[in-house]
């Protein structure tokens, strides 16, 4: 994925370690930069050296995140989120 493309974290609640909060599941947000390609942390939390896989940063706005409830709704949080986590914002 090029930076600078509206994406959509995945729904999903598996078992496990999982580095995405749930606060950001199902959210959508857009590509602020590659960060390059580390070891999936999910595996390595149980000593497996796991597949490489791309990091990202993707920048959502709190009105995305909290709706009414965000104080300044065009505020950003920008997180950390590996591309498997992450879908195309057009997705069904």
């Amino acid at each position: 994925m090029m930076p600078s493309v509206k994406v959509r974290v995945k729904d999903w609640y598996p078992p496990g370690h999982v580095r995405v909060p749930a606060y950001l599941r199902g959210k959508t947000g857009e590509i602020e930069r590659e960060l390059g390609l580390f070891h999936n942390p999910e595996t390595n939390a149980y000593r497996q050296t796991g597949e490489m896989r791309n990091l990202l940063r993707v920048r959502f706005e709190m009105g995305e995140l909290w709706g009414d409830e965000a104080e300044s709704p065009s505020d950003i949080l920008e997180a950390e989120i590996y591309e498997h986590w992450l879908e195309p914002a057009d997705a069904p």
